[in-house]
């Protein structure tokens, strides 16, 4: 609810994240941060453990990504993936992205791939039939679990 509630100023919220300093990392839940790319948790997760993995340089197509661009965000996906999975002992994950505002997209003019955990008989169909998103642990409590696990990953982090 802080969150929602809070003044908010202009601009794109990704881009403010690939700009902001280790120090911001912990409060704007960004796990590791690469030249091209970094991880952070999703404010509005369909499961704890929602991820995002964000190129830095703002842009809403794949084709608009320079080689290095996309292959350092498939590679910090395929990074964050298997950490995740391990540190949430999840039994699957969805991995993807919605690309334009059609396809789902809350934020379309900067691409972000989704990662979430999926476990059998999670509580996926809450926010279809109750219009409601369970919350399982808060969210610096999740980023808190996680960190540790990103630790071998390359690049910036906060602590």
């Amino acid at each position: 609810m802080e969150y929602i509630l809070s003044k908010k100023e202009g601009g794109c919220i990704f881009c403010a994240y690939a700009k902001a300093d280790e120090v911001a990392f912990e409060e704007a839940l960004v796990l590791v941060a690469t030249e091209y790319a970094y991880v952070v948790l999703n404010r509005f997760p369909f499961a704890a453990g929602h991820l995002l993995v964000v190129p830095n340089r703002h842009e809403a197509e794949l084709e608009d990504l320079s080689d290095e661009e996309y292959d350092a965000l498939f590679r910090l996906t395929r990074d964050a993936a298997s950490r995740l999975a391990k540190a949430v002992r999840s039994q699957g994950l969805n991995i993807g992205l919605n690309l334009g505002r059609a396809a789902g997209a809350g934020i379309a003019d900067h691409l972000h791939v989704h990662i979430v955990p999926r476990w059998d008989g999670d509580t996926n169909f809450m926010p279809v039939i109750g219009d409601v998103r369970v919350m399982p642990q808060h969210l610096q409590a999740t980023h808190r679990h996680l960190l540790p696990h990103f630790l071998d990953v390359p690049g910036r982090r906060h602590g």
